[in-house]
């Protein structure tokens, strides 16, 4: 199995802020790749592990789901597109292929679906704690967890929000696996649905949301990035002075002495947030990020106990403001086509928080869309 390996950090953020050496913790990134998994490993949207006499995770919610794409049809919609974007980059699909993709992206309608009838939930993933270090315990001595949503997003008293479903088993106690579990036959929402991928995980170090850390030191943090900004501003308006200054013969010439600032022009600056606390992508454990919210409270609602994060769900695995995570065995990859292998979309491209209570994990879990 190929490793994936997160690079070194731009800098030891230790050495400039001492006290983050008391706030540091682990978290496994997942690292999920497209792959043919099974059910006995740990995967995202592969076959679940799951007894052929126990009930599939169903939605009974009242919302609409009789309207919607086939998970078929979206799956043969994203084969379509990545062997003509592979084939050529520039043309992209044929003509053949074009009218074939507006086929499938065609919604149905059920029209013996009432807005109560059972759905069946999508597994998402499945995680075997002997995978994932920093995987939180479950109940008794559990050791699979295995994740269901409902394919449509009209849940709770807001009318937008998902619904998930969280489920502990022994893996030992299955001896008669089910092959063939039912699946809805349309979905609301392609980014529901995930192609099938094999996990990579490996831990890392990470440090808290910036916003939780003691006021004082993360005004300094504040500060210090301030006059990093500061230094790559002023560099970036002597570099634009420079080429106000400069003349060329040729536009072959400008380009090459372009291409030459290029490769001199220094990195952005590290960034608390994005190149130094918490990494990108699917991951257990570790620290929740709130770039989208101010942090929340997540406390327990059956005990109070302060929950702690157990799982992330991430729309890709890095981006353009968090590219210093990329493996070090994917740098020669196009962002746009690599960082989101599972295809799962969540909300407007963010992540899903999961919480679970540290004291039993059966208690209700929480989440947080960021």
């Amino acid at each position: 199995m190929t490793r994936r390996t997160t690079p070194p950090r731009p800098l030891d953020v230790e050495s400039l802020f001492p006290e983050l050496a008391a706030y540091r913790g682990t978290t496994t990134r997942l690292h999920p790749r497209p792959g043919t998994p099974d059910a006995s490993m740990s995967s995202v949207g592969g076959p679940l592990l799951w007894p052929a006499d126990e009930p599939w995770p169903a939605c009974t919610e009242r919302h609409g789901r009789s309207r919607g794409r086939r998970p078929a049809d979206i799956h043969e919609q994203r084969r379509i597109l990545a062997e003509a974007w592979a084939r050529d980059p520039d043309a992209g699909p044929t003509e053949e292929e074009r009218r074939r993709l507006t086929e499938l992206s065609r919604e149905h309608r059920l029209a013996d679906l009432a807005d109560t009838d059972p759905v069946p939930m999508i597994g998402l993933a499945q995680l075997y704690r002997r995978d994932i270090a920093d995987l939180r315990p479950g109940p008794d001595d559990c050791d699979l967890l295995q994740v269901f949503w409902c394919p449509f997003d009209r849940h709770g008293a807001t009318g937008y929000g998902l619904s998930l479903d969280l489920r502990w088993r022994r893996s030992r106690e299955v001896t008669g696996a089910l092959l063939t579990p039912p699946r809805p036959e349309v979905v609301g929402y392609e980014g529901y649905v995930p192609e099938p991928c094999v996990l990579h995980p490996e831990q890392v170090t990470t440090y808290p949301f910036a916003g939780l850390l003691p006021e004082e030191l993360c005004a300094r943090i504040d500060a210090w990035e301030e006059a990093l900004e500061e230094e790559a501003e002023e560099a970036r308006e002597r570099a634009n002075e420079e080429e106000r200054e400069q003349s060329w013969d040729s536009q072959e010439e400008y380009e090459e002495w372009a291409k030459a600032r290029a490769a001199e022009a220094p990195p952005e600056p590290p960034r608390y947030q994005y190149d130094l606390s918490i990494p990108p992508g699917w991951r257990a454990g570790g620290f929740a990020s709130w770039h989208l919210t101010d942090p929340t409270p997540m406390n327990c609602h059956t005990c109070a106990t302060p929950m702690e994060l157990l799982l992330t769900i991430d729309s890709s695995e890095w981006d353009g403001g968090s590219g210093s995570w990329k493996p070090l065995e994917e740098q020669d990859l196009p962002t746009h086509r690599s960082a989101t292998p599972t295809e799962i979309t969540v909300g407007r491209w963010g992540e899903l928080n999961i919480f679970t209570c540290p004291t039993d994990p059966v208690h209700e879990h929480r989440w947080s869309i960021q």
